[in-house]
């Protein structure tokens, strides 16, 4: 018996677009918290359905720091922009 040959196909690399590489200072992480529906609630409230992650990272960064004046700066600002 004959033995048969299967066809191949054959690939081509797709060029791809080099991206820019970030430097070390620009490097976004993620940092992920869980949080009840309740503390949602509160968050999105105090910052506004699209300025909760700001909010967030705001608070977050003043906290680190120790900065009080950045803490009450970002509270100041949220209940200035309740509904």
């Amino acid at each position: 018996m004959a033995t048969k040959k299967k066809a191949t196909k054959k690939t081509t690399a797709r060029k791809t677009k080099a991206s820019t590489p970030r430097k070390a200072s620009e490097a976004n992480r993620v940092f992920a918290i869980r949080v009840t529906d309740a503390e949602l609630a509160a968050i999105h409230k105090a910052a506004g359905p699209r300025n909760a992650t700001r909010f967030i990272r705001a608070t977050a960064a003043a906290f680190a720091t120790g900065d009080e004046k950045a803490f009450r700066a970002v509270v100041k600002e949220a209940r200035s922009g309740q509904r």
